[in-house]
């Protein structure tokens, strides 16, 4: 992956974990790059990223689409909901502050929200995009 992939994904974690309101909804700072076995729902997991070549007039960029998911065992759709909801309140169109990249924008994309196989956990999937270039 890219290092501007990376440096996006760290910005990403860093304005989750620093928001109030997300924290209070899911009891605590539990955003997760990996969660571990033990992880309390609800939480937010990094997921799926795919990049693409931005360039422009002999400019260099990249698209990035980003997912997160929202984990939720609270009975029916409604907490999942407001996971990506407050997803969306932090992410779209925020300045994050890449290091060695400019954000250009970041945008809010597409949000499923979905029970999984096991009948009791609902996954909210919330798809970003965004471009990024290099600061000269």
């Amino acid at each position: 992956m890219s290092m501007a992939s990376a440096a996006l994904r760290a910005a990403v974690y860093d304005a989750l974990v620093a928001d109030g309101a997300l924290a209070a909804l899911l009891g605590g700072t539990r955003i997760y790059d990996e969660p571990p076995r033990s992880a309390v729902f609800p939480y937010v997991t990094l997921g799926e990223t795919r990049v693409s070549d931005f360039s422009a007039g002999g400019e260099p960029g990249e698209e990035h689409q980003l997912t997160l998911h929202g984990w939720s065992r609270q009975g029916g759709h409604r907490q999942a909901h407001l996971i990506a909801g407050a997803l969306l309140s932090v992410l779209d169109d925020a300045p994050l502050a890449l290091a060695g990249y400019r954000l250009v924008n970041l945008r809010f994309a597409t949000a499923d929200i979905r029970r999984e196989a096991d009948g009791r956990t609902y996954r909210a999937l919330v798809r970003f995009r965004a471009v990024t270039e290099p600061v000269p």
